[in-house]
């Protein structure tokens, strides 16, 4: 038998299980009677009938008792809301024994603090804004260049190459012959002319100095990195202004982490932030999120969060993957367990405890969310509890019975 075989194999009997276990709660839910009613607002057995299911297929409905056609079990009777002379109030009646037995844990709506928390993902990159350009200063010819290639990393100062420049060469001449005639206004002249060629100061030091001309000059790197590109070759004939070599500084890095679209509001320029790197497991680097850019990724609906980090010794290598926790200040909220949230895609609900034993549904506005807790915005009122383990099932029984969920006008 294939690998594939066996693994659908795996798959339908998985399926087959789940599917026998539902029935079976369904079943069993149907059939305890007295001891573990789940119904709706009208559960004694004086009720008037409406009709009859099969808890595994409850939208078939059934004027008449009997065996269900789907399975080997009864159909269970559904009865009227409030039709059958019961003054019972309205949601889901659980006998607490019942309720035990189905693990229904009940936790209040109560006040605390919560930090926003949000974890993405992001790439590690270069610091755009820590780039150095070396470009000659005037025309000429290369004369020599370092062993250098492009990916190589620097310190500041490093030589790049040797740059041969005849018009230096000439401007250092009439600057040292003005310079012997002692007259400082024409000598202060025409050292500003050599500046003005572009020639540095280090240079003009050397010639005023040794009284000798050098129309030979090392290009450095102005600050320590990674060499990105590198035109210069020997004998390379230059024009002024050509870039020589392109450098991007190592001492902070960029990490572009991917923000949902929906979470946009929660992160601000300043917020702080952490990342870990598969690369050292057990370490986290702090950094503060320097910009949000203002454009969205179309196929992905994210917006990227620019985070800058230092980066000592040079261990963050752009191109390294990073898990990112976005955290803001901590805020008061009314706050319920996140499990205890139900989201169906047009609302959120959560089901309340009513008192004996009975549960009606909720609809609330939630916010943030982290360590386990969900703000609750509108809908829930501090003190009220709410379901935390067991909640589905009654949400089941809840719309199968069509019980009104409870909309936030008319939370407490």
């Amino acid at each position: 038998m294939t690998d594939a075989t066996t693994t659908a194999a795996r798959w339908r009997a998985a399926l087959m299980a789940a599917v026998l276990v539902a029935g079976g709660a369904g079943y069993w839910l149907g059939q305890r009677g007295d001891n573990a009613t789940v119904a709706g607002s009208a559960t004694d057995d004086s009720g008037k009938v409406l009709y009859y299911y099969d808890p595994m297929f409850p939208n078939q409905k059934f004027d008449q008792p009997g065996k269900s056609p789907f399975m080997d079990m009864q159909l269970v009777p559904k009865y009227a809301d409030g039709s059958g002379g019961t003054d019972a109030a309205p949601g889901i009646s659980v006998d607490p024994s019942a309720g035990q037995s189905l693990g229904i844990r009940v936790v209040a709506a109560e006040m605390g603090s919560l930090a926003a928390t949000l974890d993405v993902t992001g790439t590690v990159d270069f610091n755009q804004r820590d780039v150095a350009i070396v470009q000659a200063r005037s025309g000429g010819f290369v004369e020599r260049v370092y062993r250098l290639a492009p990916g190589d990393v620097v310190r500041a100062g490093a030589p790049i190459a040797d740059l041969q420049s005849p018009e230096w060469g000439g401007a250092q001449t009439e600057y040292l012959s003005v310079k012997r005639l002692g007259r400082p206004e024409l000598t202060a002249a025409a050292r500003q002319r050599l500046r003005l060629m572009g020639m540095p100061e280090a240079v003009i030091a050397q010639v005023d100095r040794s009284g000798r001309t050098s129309g030979t000059v090392t290009v450095r790197a102005p600050i320590g990195g990674v060499i990105q590109t590198l035109n210069a070759r020997a004998g390379v004939t230059l024009a002024a202004g050509q870039t020589l070599a392109e450098l991007s500084g190592l001492g902070t890095v960029w990490l572009n982490a991917a923000l949902p679209e929906a979470q946009a509001g929660a992160v601000e320029v300043g917020q702080r932030a952490n990342a870990k790197l598969t690369a050292f497991p057990g370490e986290s680097f702090g950094g503060r999120v320097v910009a949000i850019l203002p454009t969205a990724a179309a196929d992905s609906r994210t917006l990227t969060v620019r985070i800058e980090l230092a980066n000592r010794g040079g261990r963050l290598r752009p191109g390294m993957f990073a898990s990112v926790a976005l955290g803001g200040d901590a805020k008061p909220a009314l706050l319920v367990p996140s499990e205890a949230v139900i989201r169906t895609g047009t609302r959120t609900i959560v089901m309340l405890e009513m008192g004996d034993g009975r549960y009606h549904p909720a609809e609330v506005a939630t916010g943030r969310e982290g360590g386990g807790k969900t703000e609750i915005l509108r809908g829930l009122a501090a003190g009220e509890k709410v379901v935390a383990s067991g909640q589905f099932l009654l949400d089941s029984e809840a719309s199968l019975t069509g019980i009104a969920i409870r909309p936030l006008d008319n939370a407490k």
